[in-house]
């Protein structure tokens, strides 16, 4: 919890919310702290994360990694794309969503076509399996978020979102 209140300037509701589970929080920042690690630039895993949040319908997510983007001076038309689940203005990022929600409706079993579109982005097979991670760690945030009723902090009310 120390370092999500560090990351965040304080510890967000949610995350109280999860440490009625010491074992889900534990696994959860552990899996966050490894998916941070990875080949992915921090854009990248942010688009990653965006996705997820958004086809799971996790409002106090997408929030959150709406703040987190515009820390990372993310264009303003590559947050709106994300919130709204449309194509990406960037080509790259656009072949990694793609994927990611090739992942997630497939449950691993991408077609060699949508496997060859990411790599042919400039992906590699490494960076697939960090997607499997990412979506991995993400799915667990965004299910125990809506489990838990987790409210949207005030200091991401200006990134409110809710579902189409």
């Amino acid at each position: 919890m120390t370092a999500t209140a560090k990351k965040f300037g304080r510890v967000p509701s949610a995350v109280a919310r999860l440490a009625t589970s010491p074992e889900l929080l534990n696994g959860f920042l552990k899996l966050s702290a490894i998916f941070e690690s990875t080949t992915l630039t921090a854009l990248e895993r942010e688009v990653l994360i965006m996705t997820v949040a958004a086809r799971n319908e996790c409002h106090l997510c997408v929030a959150m990694h709406t703040a987190t983007l515009t820390r990372l001076s993310a264009a303003p038309e590559l947050v709106a794309a994300l919130r709204a689940e449309a194509p990406l203005p960037e080509p790259r990022l656009e072949a990694l969503r793609v994927f990611v929600h090739a992942v997630m409706d497939t449950r691993g079993e991408v077609p060699a076509e949508g496997l060859e579109a990411f790599t042919g982005a400039g992906y590699t097979q490494r960076n697939a399996l960090e997607v499997v991670l990412g979506i991995g760690t993400y799915t667990l945030s965004t299910f125990a978020n809506r489990l838990t009723r987790a409210p949207l902090d005030d200091a991401f009310a200006e990134h409110a979102w809710h579902a189409a």
